[in-house]
């Protein structure tokens, strides 16, 4: 792989304000979670996003608009989902809703997966590539990537027709560049840079002659 690049990564949580307080409520999360022995926090959290929220958008707006009320929001807690999820779970978003966190469910829930990753010592790797990788060269990014870093990696692959050939790897905010475009852009620079010299040198020695 060449020497890494410095780029702002690719993510779900753009907002750094965002990102700072559904960490700061994911991590109490599963801490709370932790230390009362709840063993399906993680589950109720994504089924909750992915299934009662996305399948309907309307609760959703319910739930997180600016128009409806605290107390109402949280009566609603109580009559429609109290009595689908474990007291646990409702509590959490008694606590989003009195302190106006709601519109946060999903990076919440984002954090809690990445906090799992990582406690599992995984991480998840951008992988862009010319072609759709083959199994043998999935399996040979993902060898490569475990032992030059130390942990798991979770392949998030995309095609990118424009890269020609060769990879881009994005690692957090560091990103590992082997395209053949990269390539032959840095060969491309080089070449005009030795060109330059050349005649830069060449006007020396006809304004210097021996």
């Amino acid at each position: 792989m060449s020497e890494p690049l410095k780029t702002r990564p690719d993510t779900v949580l753009e907002d750094p304000g965002a990102l700072a307080v559904a960490s700061l409520y994911a991590r109490s999360y599963l801490s709370a979670a932790a230390s009362q022995e709840t063993g399906n926090a993680e589950e109720e959290l994504a089924s909750f996003v992915d299934d009662v929220l996305a399948d309907n958008p309307e609760f959703r707006t319910l739930l997180t608009s600016d128009s409806i009320g605290r107390k109402d929001k949280l009566e609603l807690v109580d009559r429609v989902i109290s009595s689908r999820c474990s007291e646990f779970f409702a509590n959490f978003l008694k606590v989003l809703i009195r302190h106006g966190r709601m519109e946060l469910i999903d990076e919440i829930r984002e954090v809690v997966v990445r906090v799992r990753e990582e406690l599992a010592d995984q991480q998840r790797v951008q992988v862009r590539s010319a072609q759709p990788l083959t199994d043998q060269s999935r399996q040979r990014v993902v060898s490569q990537l475990k032992d030059k870093l130390g942990f798991d990696p979770i392949l998030q692959e995309s095609v990118d027709e424009n890269l020609i050939g060769g990879l881009v790897i994005q690692v957090g905010d560091t990103v590992y560049d082997s395209s053949l475009r990269t390539r032959l852009k840095t060969l491309a620079g080089r070449l005009t840079e030795r060109t330059l010299n050349e005649i830069q040198s060449g006007r020396d020695r006809f304004s210097h002659p021996e």
